[in-house]
């Protein structure tokens, strides 16, 4: 059978499947077009059927999360985790509190998620999960007693040896608080089965930065491969979250010019470049003005354009930071058109098909998210070991094992990415995950 009736054939079996599940049906497809050649030549992965079964999740758990808000008034609320593959080690990723999740988005995560664990080398599997509640706009109360009644579910299937969440959109530091209080309590136990734990119980440095500051150092690493550096490049980064924060201020600190970062409502361009003053100031005011960039642009005094993409600058580099399918076709477009040679994705799957395809089609760098955002699951395995030892190591020494991972992770790409006078990073990164889960598959059998 050719590779592409293989192709077609696939598309076609997990389309039937899951017809309504466009987000999940857009990661597979993704990561299908590079590894099914792969398929094709192991003789081993094809009798195992080892890609539709690794597009299967292992399990998918779904349940109703009833609770009291400040009223006395009860809401329910749905909730899920998708444990998707449990090969190498046990289910790892965040929650996601936000009112679009549904099951197809989980699962896209939980997949990508999979990928992204195998290439770090450490041994966590891939998951995701979450809930439709929003805490935006909810009182710390409401919020503590939703996370309370979503653990009482959660916890029963969790722990540091079956699997691990952590944090995601709207689930910081507060939130896994109250979720890992109410599983000490419920378990009587002190353990690692929650990361992104404040330092104070268990947590490890350089983990609320990671994702961000190993972003920057994944570019590092591609503007040595291209014979450049990142000294003096115009970079134009959308969010404002934790992942954009950190990498602005990484990035400034490695002699980058960020010009800009964004929300659901705007972006904030300033062309003389943000200072590390400015991000330290962000980081630390963060969610206490109703817009925290607007009261950034009263300091700065650069140009607040609501209703608008970052992606109209003209930029060396191009980080999507905010959250998927974010940077579209005509987006990419005009990336190409302003000079923009450089795009890492640090949010999961921004860039959509069509934006891809217009990077691909100008020999743009583009690498995505499994490989270039992989810093922040990274160090949440570091966290595991150092909750399994009861040790905790230093700030300097975890900052260097992130920029450890994230140089393997590179090198990885570039060795299965390299196709002579181009590296394409979304081939090397789906190759190099991919055999690493299927070796692990055929090994245990079916």
């Amino acid at each position: 059978m050719s590779y592409t009736s293989n192709l077609d054939e696939f598309k076609a079996w997990i389309t039937q499947r899951y017809p309504d599940q466009k987000e999940y049906l857009q990661a597979t497809f993704d990561i299908a077009n590079d590894v099914i050649p792969v398929c094709n030549a192991n003789e081993k992965y094809k009798q195992w059927e080892v890609f539709k079964r690794l597009c299967e999740p292992e399990r998918i758990i779904q349940f109703s999360v009833a609770w009291l808000n400040d009223n006395h008034e009860v809401e329910i609320n749905k909730g899920w985790r998708v444990q998707h593959c449990g090969l190498i080690g046990p289910f790892k990723g965040g929650l996601r509190f936000h009112p679009t999740v549904n099951e197809s988005i989980l699962k896209f995560l939980a997949f990508e998620q999979s990928f992204k664990n195998a290439l770090t080398g450490l041994p966590i599997g891939g998951a995701k999960g979450g809930s439709d509640f929003n805490p935006k706009g909810r009182s710390d109360y409401e919020v503590m007693r939703f996370c309370q009644a979503f653990m009482q579910e959660l916890q029963r299937h969790i722990g540091p040896y079956t699997d691990v969440p952590a944090g995601d959109i709207n689930v910081g530091s507060r939130e896994i608080g109250y979720l890992y209080g109410e599983y000490r309590k419920i378990n009587n136990r002190f353990g690692g089965a929650i990361t992104g734990k404040d330092i104070e119980f268990g947590g490890s440095y350089v983990r609320t930065e990671a994702t961000g500051f190993g972003l920057i150092y994944f570019l590092d690493d591609v503007l040595k491969q291209a014979n450049t550096d990142i000294s003096g490049k115009r970079i134009a980064i959308s969010g404002a979250g934790n992942v954009a924060l950190h990498a602005a201020l990484k990035a400034i600190q490695f002699g980058a010019k960020v010009i800009t970062l964004s929300n659901s409502r705007g972006t904030l361009f300033y062309e003389k470049g943000f200072t590390e003053e400015d991000l330290h100031w962000v980081i630390n005011h963060k969610g206490k003005p109703d817009n925290i960039l607007l009261s950034l642009n009263e300091r700065i005094n650069g140009v607040w354009e609501a209703d608008t993409k970052p992606w109209s600058a003209a930029v060396d580099v191009a980080l999507p930071c905010a959250t998927q399918n974010e940077l579209i076709g005509e987006d990419a477009r005009s990336l190409v058109k302003n000079g923009c040679k450089f795009v890492l994705e640090g949010a999961n799957m921004p860039c959509n098909e069509a934006a891809q395809k217009a990077f691909k089609e100008a020999k743009i760098t583009f690498v995505p998210g499994k490989a270039s955002n992989a810093g922040g699951v990274a160090l949440s395995g570091l966290e595991m070991s150092q909750n399994a030892t009861f040790h905790k190591a230093t700030y300097e020494s975890m900052d260097a094992s992130l920029k450890e991972i994230m140089e393997n992770i590179h090198l990885q790409c570039v060795q299965e990415g390299n196709e002579g006078d181009f590296i394409n990073y979304t081939k090397g990164a789906n190759i190099a995950a991919f055999r690493r889960l299927a070796d692990a598959m055929v090994s245990q059998g079916i």
